[in-house]
């Protein structure tokens, strides 16, 4: 890179301190300017005092670090400044980096975005390094880390060392026929066959990546008058729904965020499920069962004194369903059926009292099991993105025409699609056309 880039790499807002980075071929001329001092050791903190070279008043005093190429984040020489955080002094470090000649303000992800195209890391650590940032949760972070440090990485760029071992030895094959050499199945057919395995494998996960970087969606459902608003309240430990005796008090979704046991949670409040429903009531039935339909897990809760039929609620029970029995103060339930279809289905069933704060917490256990059950991906690096997802498909696709195509021509250029499928989730090819939408959301100053 031409240019040298700076940014305030810190959060913006009052503090102790306020990190400043600029990386480029202009860096350390950027800090002997602005000290008045000879460049310090690289990677040693020092401390710094910093002037304004146009009228010599000093602006701070604070640690300046020199990384020099290539042994530093983007590949560049960098430079970090550590100030004091006060809006006056960022105020006058950024006016004065603006004026300075040989610098410009960075654009977001712009360093990482260097420290790709510099081969420090690969476009999945990059992501996991925006994941790592915008972590709200221990599990997310967990996940997050892996990524950031190449764990996913090491694994499509050794599928696709694999890929070419195979498609070295076919063009071998095809390039020099006078050379006698035979296609052996075991170096270059089993190979790739094992390998659609893996990959098979890898990508029946359920998402479970992708659900831990969103949010673990939960939707609570059931007749009017079960209890759903107050147990979403009593979950977010505050009164996020209305509850009302009146049924059909909640008309709508009902969304709340929460960090449920290091997992990120979206728990949502639904319309009282009926079968005497009109006008608008009816409305938000609707969409309690489309919402049903896009959840990841379903708590469907019913009153013990319940004396409705609970066919509209029994349709929706299936293996990723708590059954929550509420109301056990007010007398024995009449829900055989919910009982049958949860033993046919595996549904778990929970009995409690809200109103009475009985078997709560052993919901609340079940909830987390069931949570940990679906999303725990446990020490194996997962699929965080559709992009990673739709380019392993493309991956595996190419590899089956390749074991069952007629013309060894033909068959070799699967290969190549394939491994180049498996290079554009590193960023091994292809790299300019992705690079935009990689670090579309990324912050200044990373």
């Amino acid at each position: 890179m031409s240019e040298t880039i700076f940014a305030l790499a810190s959060a913006p807002g009052r503090a102790g301190v306020a990190v400043y980075r600029i990386s480029g071929p202009k860096a350390e001329q950027t800090l002997q300017v602005l000290s008045r001092s000879p460049t310090p050791a690289p990677r040693s903190a020092v401390r710094a005092t910093i002037y304004d070279p146009d009228e010599g008043d000093q602006i701070d005093d604070g640690i300046a670090i020199w990384f020099p190429a290539p042994k530093s984040f983007t590949g560049e020489d960098v430079v970090e400044l550590h100030l004091h955080g006060g809006a006056a002094i960022r105020k006058r470090i950024l006016e004065l980096f603006s004026s300075q000649p040989f610098l410009r303000l960075s654009e977001p992800g712009e360093f990482t975005r260097r420290a790709v195209l510099a081969g420090k890391i690969d476009l999945t650590a990059a992501e996991g390094m925006i994941d790592l940032i915008d972590a709200e949760t221990e599990a997310q972070r967990r996940q997050a880390l892996r990524q950031s440090h190449g764990a996913l990485g090491k694994i499509y760029e050794g599928w696709r060392e694999i890929v070419l071992s195979s498609l070295a030895h076919v063009e071998a094959f095809i390039d020099f026929p006078d050379e006698d050499l035979a296609i052996k199945e075991e170096v270059i057919w089993a190979p790739i066959a094992k390998l659609v395995g893996e990959i098979s494998e890898h990508l029946n996960d359920d998402g479970r990546g992708e659900r831990l970087r969103e949010g673990i969606r939960i939707s609570i459902l059931g007749p009017p008058n079960a209890g759903k608003s107050s147990l979403l309240n009593w979950l977010v430990k505050r009164d996020a729904a209305i509850v009302s005796e009146r049924a059909g008090t909640t008309r709508d979704v009902i969304e709340v965020h929460i960090d449920l046991a290091g997992y990120p949670v979206v728990f949502a409040d639904t319309a009282g499920i009926r079968a005497a429903a009109s006008g608008i009531e009816s409305v938000g039935i609707a969409k309690s069962f489309d919402r049903a339909r896009t959840s990841d897990l379903k708590i469907i809760m019913i009153a013990a004194d319940e004396t409705e039929m609970f066919l509209e609620v029994e349709q929706l029970i299936d293996k990723d369903t708590i059954v929550v029995i509420n109301k056990i103060d007010l007398g024995a339930t009449n829900a055989i059926g919910i009982r049958e279809k949860c033993s046919s289905t595996g549904a778990v069933i929970f009995e409690t009292s809200i109103a009475e704060k009985v078997g709560l917490s052993g919901l609340l256990e079940g909830i987390v099991a069931a949570v940990d059950k679906r999303i725990n991906i446990g020490n194996s690096p997962a699929i965080s993105r559709a992009r990673h997802r739709e380019a392993l498909h493309e991956c595996i696709e190419a590899l089956n025409r390749s074991q069952d195509g007629a013309l060894l021509e033909l068959r070799v250029e699967d290969l190549r699609v394939a491994m180049r499928a498996l290079g554009r989730i590193t960023g091994s090819v292809d790299i300019e056309e992705i690079l935009d939408a990689v670090f579309h959301d990324f912050c200044i100053g990373k």
